[in-house]
């Protein structure tokens, strides 16, 4: 657990010091395209001259719905930008997928929690996990990570307005021990991305602190084998 707080701090630090640079990142061959329109201007933009699709009084985000032919599972799903991002988090059963506390009232509520060797196509045909370039595309198009945290997050559970119908909740996580923490107060989110670092050598994962508006990215060999939640992004 230490280890992981570490990354979160150093993560952060590095997100505020290198801004938007990948060059530490090796991302799959499939994300090049989407890497190269991530390098956004979210350093410089302000998030008050960003207009959200949902108010405390309207709502008026680009909705549908996403099938699973799997399990039929149905989930919400929401248009953000240039992407389409589900707008809850993956509940598809694989090894190494877990609910909190293994409590399956958990896992309606938040989802299921996925270890790094559970991600693998885990997404429905036409969707796909999410690389670190595509979750600094989101964190542009809802104002820049200083306050993507504040736009993303529900406005239950957490200081979020939810003005993009993302609607992120604070999901917890499962350690590689076993055991599970801080439901109610963070999230992490899965990415394809594996950072290159000799620092940082592991997977990617999005972080949203739930009493603080910014967003972070974070990497580390120990992401392995925690349990994070999944949002998968239209292909």
């Amino acid at each position: 657990m230490r280890s992981l707080w570490l990354g979160i701090l150093v993560g952060t630090m590095m997100l505020v010091a290198c801004g938007d640079d990948d060059s530490d990142f090796a991302t799959r061959s499939s994300d090049d395209s989407s890497s190269s329109r991530a390098k956004s201007s979210s350093s410089t933009k302000s998030s008050d001259s960003v207009v959200g699709c949902k108010t405390e009084t309207e709502d008026n985000c680009e909705y549908s719905e996403l099938a699973d032919d799997r399990d039929g599972q149905i989930y919400k799903t929401v248009k953000i930008g240039d992407q389409t991002w589900m707008a809850e988090n993956l509940n598809y059963e694989t090894d190494s997928s877990f609910c909190y506390k293994d409590s399956d009232e958990y896992c309606e509520k938040y989802g299921r929690l996925y270890t790094w060797d559970a991600v693998v196509d885990v997404c429905p045909d036409g969707w796909h996990l999410p690389s670190k370039a595509e979750w600094e595309m989101l964190f542009d198009a809802v104002g820049g990570r200083a306050t993507a945290g504040k736009m993303l997050k529900s406005t239950s559970g957490g200081k979020g307005t939810d003005a993009f119908g993302f609607s992120a909740l604070p999901a917890g996580y499962r350690v590689k021990g076993g055991g599970y923490l801080y439901a109610g107060a963070h999230t992490f989110f899965r990415s394809s991305t594996v950072s290159s670092t000799e620092i940082n050598n592991g997977p990617y994962s999005a972080f949203l602190d739930f009493n603080a508006d910014y967003a972070a990215g974070m990497s580390s060999d120990d992401y392995n084998n925690y349990g994070f939640s999944v949002r998968c992004v239209k292909d």
